[in-house]
């Protein structure tokens, strides 16, 4: 935000008002078409990052009413208002799990409804893209993105670890894809600055890819101290996934811990970004920076005493 805010007068769309930007946030949902016609006045380009991303949204329709339905509603207020240029981020679920290492033209293949809704979306741009000569927009594929405040799978991956007591599924040899929040903002106000007419598709991945082990010895590293994991093996995680999955239900509570969730972090996630990165962007973090000033924002100086089952 503060980088945008260095070159863009910056308005914030979301259904929460920003803890850090209160001001410059207006209460939308994107599911509501024509108040967004209303918001969306005055401005000469949208980034469009809303979606419904979790594994565990209930029920299944919202990832299609959000995703899809919102999509089509933001294309329509964008029209309404004369505004042509977009950038919209997807996400690399689309291409499925354990696909080798696919660019941006490699066949979609989406093993849930987050990354099903994702592909439908990606038509919806596509078609509004045809339809008119003078519409910009990109289409950026980040994988897992992580960062300082950023509360999602890598952040409590990064937590287990720091924490002391980590539970590692797996022999910790799969690799990651992951992206620094810092060099995703980059990127993003890149391609703001560089738009053409037309459709670009982005992967964006910061490089080169980790194992868990490297994770690990880079988390020890930056709070200089040995962390000890406990292992235990795949087909026992998924066990012990499956239990939740069934205590989900009983209890009618989401739990951090799924038969999903395990299945995607044992799996090696590689996707190819070399189309992003030979584009002229020059990102300002490497990976391990990025991944040291997590951690050292999160959890220097601190121990958790929480045990989160980890999965990697």
């Amino acid at each position: 935000m503060e980088v945008l805010k260095h070159e863009h007068e910056v308005m914030i769309l979301d259904k929460n008002r920003s803890a850090f930007y209160p001001d410059s946030t207006l209460i939308a949902d994107i599911r509501e078409a024509e108040p967004l016609k209303q918001h969306l006045k005055g401005f000469d380009c949208i980034v469009h990052l809303a979606a419904e991303h979790r594994d565990d949204v209930t029920p299944l329709q919202l990832y299609y009413d959000v995703n899809v339905q919102g999509t089509r509603n933001v294309l329509n207020a964008m029209d309404t208002n004369g505004i042509n240029n977009l950038i919209f981020t997807s996400t690399v679920a689309i291409y499925g799990l354990n696909k080798p290492d696919p660019a941006e033209n490699f066949p979609t293949d989406p093993f849930n409804d987050y990354g099903k809704s994702k592909v439908l979306a990606e038509e919806i741009i596509k078609e509004w893209i045809n339809g008119n000569k003078e519409h910009k927009a990109v289409v950026l594929r980040p994988t897992v993105i992580f960062g300082e405040r950023n509360r999602g799978n890598v952040y409590n991956l990064l937590k287990q670890i720091a924490s002391g007591i980590f539970l590692r599924v797996g022999k910790g040899e799969n690799y990651k894809s992951m992206a620094y929040v810092g060099n995703v903002v980059a990127f993003i106000q890149y391609q703001i600055s560089t738009l053409q007419p037309g459709l670009q598709i982005y992967n964006y991945v910061d490089k080169p890819d980790l194992c868990i082990k490297e994770l690990i010895g880079i988390t020890e590293q930056s709070l200089g101290r040995r962390i000890p994991a406990i292992t235990i093996p795949y087909w026992l995680g998924m066990i012990a996934g499956y239990g939740f999955d069934i205590l989900a239900r009983i209890i009618w509570r989401k739990l951090p811990v799924s038969s999903i969730r395990i299945r995607k972090y044992c799996a090696s996630t590689q996707f190819d970004a070399s189309k992003a990165h030979s584009s002229g962007f020059k990102a300002p973090y490497s990976l391990s920076e990025g991944i040291s000033r997590t951690i050292r924002h999160e959890f220097s100086g601190k121990r958790t005493d929480d045990i989160t089952f980890i999965t990697e």
